[in-house]
């Protein structure tokens, strides 16, 4: 991968279309000037154009050589991708997504909304309803086809893209430096956004009285009694009262920084006035408490599987190769046979390994946890117990099948 990064660098450095523009743009420029000088004396058209038929030629042979290194370059690129990413084709005696369908459209209709591709979403949905898919069982999966019907109108309601269109609208003016609109959302939500233990709205506003502190020169709002120092202290005064019960050393922070105003890099409190990536920060908290409030993911379900895929592919491809050389077979349909190391962003919940079986488990066989305390996978507690009262394998307790509970990690 390490050989492909710098294939990559060196097609953006030397493989881009910037020169080619640039020539491009020098060619106009010659014509529009002849252009005029024709205009003002028509006389000199035909020594105009003579004049021009060298720069001319020379201006597109120089395009041609840039046009040669792009696709030099794309070349060049293509042959590193077959060397690292080779075409193989992987199994596919087990399609585990061949039961579920409709939740596969539904995941890319949510994912086109997300994204603000509403027309296109309501096609799509409009084309999945008047050709609705057809689950196929997959053996060892149990058959959710009444789970996935989900109703795919409630996603062409006119009141979700209302929301989405919304977000958009509201992230458009944090990229434009303006938080009003996110804070008027912040605090008509502020019951949920309490509730989930959320602090964004004082985020926002707290970000609002730094950007006010920071005055004209850097915000670049008007230099009246509305910004600067008076304006942070008016807005401190008019906002920050309701949140003292669970930010009050956070306030007692900015009020103190305003007597290192003078000298504010150098203070203890240049972090907290330091915006360069409080922006970003804040549009993230806002997108995922946005989604949250809608019962969703901040990030697309559809783009973590996809790049979690690519990410587990080259190991998925060498597991293959080895199976076919080997002629084995993967030995569990429900967990995969080798670990794929994704980011600690792509971790969702606990793995737990049961101690009897050194097994994953499953939603079939979940973990279960003794009255002792200890936990086994409900496969292991069956064939230890066989339906009768048992012994803990870790501990002298004794106890009934009936006794445990399914846990959650």
């Amino acid at each position: 991968m390490d050989a492909l990064q710098v294939d990559l660098a060196k097609l953006r450095r030397d493989a881009n279309l910037t020169q080619s523009i640039e020539d491009v743009d020098k060619i106009i420029e010659q014509l529009e000037k002849a252009r005029e000088a024709i205009v003002e004396d028509p006389n000199s058209a035909s020594i105009t154009l003579a004049k021009l038929q060298n720069p001319l030629k020379h201006g597109f042979d120089k395009v041609n050589e840039d046009l040669k290194k792009v696709y030099k370059g794309h070349t060049t690129y293509g042959k590193a991708l077959d060397k690292n990413f080779p075409v193989k084709a992987l199994p596919t005696d087990y399609d585990a997504l061949a039961s579920h369908p409709t939740l596969i459209n539904r995941a890319i209709a949510m994912h086109l909304l997300r994204e603000g591709q509403f027309s296109v979403a309501s096609t799509f949905l409009e084309e999945a309803q008047d050709n609705p898919p057809h689950p196929e069982p997959t053996p060892g999966t149990p058959n959710p086809a009444e789970e996935d019907e989900t109703d795919l109108t409630t996603l062409k309601s006119r009141e979700l893209q209302d929301k989405f269109s919304n977000m958009y609208k509201i992230l458009h003016e944090l990229k434009a430096r303006n938080l009003h609109p996110a804070i008027e959302w912040a605090r008509a939500n502020s019951s949920e956004l309490e509730k989930r233990g959320s602090n964004l709205e004082f985020e926002l506003s707290k970000l609002q009285f730094v950007w006010l502190f920071l005055g004209p020169s850097v915000n670049g709002l008007p230099d009246d009694i509305h910004n600067g120092l008076p304006g942070a202290l008016q807005y401190a005064k008019e906002h920050f009262q309701r949140f003292q019960i669970r930010f009050l050393r956070d306030i007692q922070q900015l009020a103190t920084a305003m007597a290192y105003r003078s000298n504010l890099r150098d203070s203890p409190y240049y972090r907290t006035f330091d915006t360069e990536t409080a922006w970003d920060d804040v549009s993230s908290s806002f997108t995922r408490e946005f989604c949250s409030l809608l019962g969703l993911s901040a990030e697309s379900p559809l783009y973590i599987a996809a790049t979690a895929g690519a990410i587990a592919l080259p190991t998925l491809l060498k597991l293959a190769s080895i199976v076919k050389e080997k002629r084995t077979e993967w030995t569990t349909q429900n967990e995969l046979p080798v670990e794929i190391a994704l980011p600690r962003s792509m971790i969702f919940h606990a793995i737990f390994v049961c101690p009897v079986s050194k097994e994953q488990t499953t939603e079939l066989n979940p973990p279960m946890m003794m009255p002792c305390g200890h936990v086994v996978a409900k496969e292991s507690l069956q064939r230890l117990s066989k339906g009768s009262r048992f012994k803990c394998p870790y501990c002298p307790n004794e106890s009934q099948p009936k006794d445990a509970r399914e846990i959650i990690l």
